[in-house]
């Protein structure tokens, strides 16, 4: 599990550094220390955290979007649909439509990446 954490961690650094992405932006955007960002992209000595968590997925979406891997991963998510969905598929397909439509609560015009983006050029500015 440690060698995971430390290969999501560099595989994150090398994400920012490919796309210009500074500690202290990611910081701002998680709203945790540029330290604490630092600490979880370094890569060694690890131990799972909030923070290393959410640097990690804000940095994965500009490589990625929100995979699979991603939901997976996200406990209190998945502990949230053991909680609400019965089992049955059409409870699923209910759920699915339910999930759907917070779309409508996300900043509109397109991509949430770009919105990402716009806030990161902000704050660099």
């Amino acid at each position: 599990m440690e060698a995971e954490r430390q290969a999501r961690a560099l595989r994150a650094a090398r994400i920012c550094k490919q796309r210009g992405i500074s500690q202290s932006q990611i910081a701002a955007a998680i709203g945790a220390s540029q330290a604490q960002v630092s600490r979880a992209l370094s890569g060694s000595g690890l131990r799972y955290s909030r923070v290393f968590e959410e640097v990690c997925l804000f940095v994965e979406r500009y490589e990625f979007g929100v995979t699979a891997d991603a939901v997976r991963a996200n406990d209190e998510l998945i502990e949230a649909m053991r909680a609400a969905w019965d089992g049955s598929a059409a409870h699923a397909r209910a759920l699915a439509a339910v999930i759907r439509s917070l779309a409508a609560l996300k900043p509109s015009g397109g991509d949430p990446r770009r919105k990402d983006e716009e806030a990161l050029s902000a704050a660099h500015r």
